[in-house]
């Protein structure tokens, strides 16, 4: 990594290039340890990101009407419930299996990797934002709203045109900023990749293994 201040502001930041090659060395460590990771080519292999899936426990809050259950068992052949059987519902939270899938792109307008995640049951039912919330440990529900991590959002997949939660990127560079100049005052060479998915994968449940840290400290 260079030196010099100038220097080290522009490698707060990635360009297309050293994103892949971060990208290459993050999966070449990922077939070595076998958890996962791998490749999407889009737009004819111009462009790509890395992904993997993941199940684990989680919460999911689904709505049950106590008194029409009652219904349904006594009146099989109704054909609607009435108001008061269908005003009874509640709230109900189980603990489920979850499936969730992580995408990590480059964000050409803030060049910087962006983290894009959803999640469902494991019969298919997508989590709402409220869920994500829910599942979200306590911890770092308080650095999202008040950290540099800043926002949890819902939007579009940029290449799959699917909705998908996302990390907002605005903040990475403030993230990385320490680090990186840690990094260059010890002369180490770090992957970006690697040690930015470190600090905000676990915030939606993503962990990254310490072997990525000491694997893949240069740049070659």
């Amino acid at each position: 990594m260079a030196s010099g201040e100038e220097s080290n502001i522009s490698s707060y930041y990635l360009d297309e290039k050293t994103f892949h090659l971060c990208c290459k060395l993050f999966l070449q460590h990922s077939g070595v340890i076998r958890d996962g990771w791998s490749w999407a080519e889009v737009k004819d292999g111009e462009e790509g990101y890395i992904k993997k899936t993941a199940i684990m426990p989680g919460r999911f809050c689904s709505l049950r009407n106590h008194k029409a259950d009652e219904k349904i068992n006594a009146l099989t052949q109704a054909d609607e419930l009435d108001d008061e059987a269908a005003g009874a519902c509640t709230v109900c939270e189980s603990q489920v299996l979850m499936h969730y899938e992580y995408h990590v792109l480059y964000s050409f307008s803030h060049q910087v990797p962006i983290l894009y995640f959803r999640a469902s049951t494991l019969d298919g039912q997508p989590l709402s934002l409220d869920e994500v919330w829910s599942n979200i440990h306590p911890n770092y529900r308080q650095r999202l709203l008040q950290g540099p991590w800043e926002s949890l959002t819902q939007q579009e997949h940029p290449f799959l045109g699917q909705p998908f939660f996302m990390l907002h990127p605005c903040h990475t560079e403030e993230l990385m900023r320490p680090l990186v100049k840690m990094a260059d005052a010890k002369k180490r060479k770090v992957n970006y990749i690697a040690t930015w998915l470190s600090l905000v994968g676990p915030v939606v449940g993503l962990d990254v293994p310490l072997s990525y840290h000491t694997a893949l400290t240069a740049l070659d």
